[in-house]
């Protein structure tokens, strides 16, 4: 009985995981917005009906993706910090590390702008969702504030730092992204590497 309750959950996690492959794909050509349960359905091979077996609604199959996308990205920043010794050099490779993965996995950087989506009035996925994603988030990006409080920021200016390396990769990778970058001249990584260290370098003489 046993054997067949874990086969039958086998399948259950294999049809799941087959459904959010099709999602992944669905979402990349469509958006949030302009995709719906049908095509994630006929992408899979399974009936719409069938999808409500796993998900209730295509925002919880976005947030699923998404979710997913955020344990990779703090997966690839603990990697990162990992290989580092000192708070100097950790706060360098967490925020190249956050850099990196989205200049590497452009996808997963598209998905996280699913707030805006439909504009600068965003409608998000829901607040227990929103909640949640915006928690795993702030996980993968906590190795930066971690940094920097052992750099003597206090707990405040420790977040502010987190804060302000988002915002600064997210508007490199955005210029790297859509090739404004090269109106420029620039090197997104150069760019966010000198950040990097000015931050640090700040940081030090406090």
């Amino acid at each position: 009985m046993q054997m067949r309750e874990s086969r039958k959950e086998a399948v259950s996690r294999h049809k799941r995981e087959l459904i959010l492959d099709a999602a992944r794909s669905v979402f990349a050509e469509e958006g949030l917005e302009g995709a719906s349960l049908r095509a994630i359905a006929t992408r899979a091979g399974y009936t719409p009906a069938a999808l409500y077996f796993h998900f209730d609604s295509k925002e919880a199959i976005y947030a699923e993706v998404l979710r997913q996308s955020l344990v990779s990205l703090g997966e690839a920043v603990s990697a990162a910090v990992a290989t580092t010794r000192g708070a100097k050099q950790k706060l360098h490779a967490a925020g190249m590390g956050f850099f990196r993965y989205y200049a590497e996995h452009p996808r997963d950087l598209d998905l996280g702008f699913y707030l805006f989506r439909g504009g600068m009035k965003p409608a998000g996925l829901g607040h227990d969702r929103d909640h949640a994603l915006n928690a795993a988030l702030e996980a993968a990006l906590h190795p930066i504030a971690e940094a920097a409080e052992a750099l003597g920021a206090s707990r405040q200016k420790a977040n502010t730092v987190m804060v302000d390396c988002f915002a600064h990769a997210t508007g490199l990778l955005l210029l790297l992204h859509t090739g404004r970058i090269r109106m420029f001249g620039a090197s997104a990584p150069d760019l966010m590497d000198a950040y990097l260290r000015d931050r640090i370098a700040q940081l030090a003489k406090v």
